[in-house]
């Protein structure tokens, strides 16, 4: 089993459900373990600014698969979920990011790992941060030092880690 990370976007179709239905999808995929997760988080798109605020979270999970068939995986996941490609940081019902698969690092066009975006993007560390700040990233530093490094981005939670888990067993 490899130990991957994955971000979580969304910011249409009501997006903080999108993202409690991501989790519980990801939680009953048989070639994933969920092992942890984040508390929810509202930021502005980093992209166009005409389309509404993101959520966003982060979640440890166990992988039986490799690293190119875990993305396949998650895309297969985004298309359930109506995502739709219509323009570079657009707005979308469901984004899953390969953030990190254990300490793999590449380069191919198909499967850029670490995420290419993990080192400056606030909603991605600061959700990090809160499932695993001792863990150290492929350039060296702690998720805690690397978030020190970031722009420092204004999010707010919107749903804690402990009200999501009532949500996800709830259901």
């Amino acid at each position: 089993m490899a130990n991957v990370f994955v971000a979580l976007g969304a910011n249409l179709n009501e997006p903080r459900q999108q993202l409690v239905d991501a989790l519980r999808c990801l939680s009953q995929t048989a070639e994933f373990e969920l092992l942890s997760y984040s508390s929810l988080y509202t930021c502005p798109p980093m992209g166009p600014q005409d389309q509404p605020d993101y959520i966003n979270a982060v979640c440890q999970l166990n992988s039986s698969l490799n690293a190119f068939d875990t993305l396949q995986r998650l895309h297969l996941i985004e298309n359930q979920f109506g995502r739709q490609r219509l323009r570079h940081w657009g707005e979308r019902t469901l984004d899953l990011d390969l953030l990190l698969y254990d300490d793999l690092q590449s380069d191919n066009p198909q499967l850029k790992l670490p995420h290419p975006g993990i080192y400056e993007r606030d909603f991605v560390l600061i959700p990090l941060q809160e499932i695993a700040a001792p863990l150290r990233l492929p350039n060296g530093n702690t998720v805690a030092e690397q978030v020190g490094r970031a722009a420092n981005t204004k999010l707010q939670v919107v749903l804690s880690a402990q009200e999501l888990h009532q949500q996800l067993v709830k259901e």
